[in-house]
């Protein structure tokens, strides 16, 4: 199992114990300044009070796991308008929505794709871009983000 799958199995079940969604976790390794960056969500939203009481119960438990090496910071946010995604199944809750999505490598000479979602497979997220059809496998997408639309 992955770093990334240690660390949301030992932080799901505390954020779903407290009646939140684990939307997602980063972790940006930047040496002394690392980033543990916990995105929640529930219904009607996140507020500041939301964020401190997660961020304690899971600082409370990292301190007895210490399952990351050295120093870090922890940040608990709500997704906002330009809502992460982290898995085919919040790409298919949010079909028909716009997304900037970045690949790990190019797709066909580019790393950078903005469209809509249209549909998911068990391992590719299919996008609408500029009226054609891009298949993204699943495992070649680094980040994607909603954008927000007003």
């Amino acid at each position: 199992m992955s770093k990334q799958g240690n660390l949301e199995a030992l932080i799901e079940p505390i954020v779903s114990s407290m009646d939140y969604e684990l939307v997602g976790i980063e972790f940006l390794s930047q040496g002394r300044h690392s980033i543990l960056r916990l995105y929640i969500d529930k219904e009607g939203g996140i507020n500041v009070d939301d964020c401190s009481q997660v961020s304690g119960q899971v600082s409370a438990m990292l301190d007895v796991e210490d399952p990351i090496k050295g120093e870090y910071s922890l940040e608990v946010s709500s997704p906002g308008l330009d809502r992460p995604l982290f898995t085919l199944a919040q790409y298919e809750r949010f079909k028909g929505q716009k997304c900037t999505i970045r690949t790990k490598m190019p797709v066909d000479g580019q790393r950078k794709f903005t469209g809509t979602i249209q549909s998911t497979t068990e391992d590719s997220v299919l996008l609408e871009v500029d009226g054609k059809l891009s298949t993204l496998s699943f495992n070649m997408i680094d980040k994607a983000n909603i954008v927000p639309e007003f």
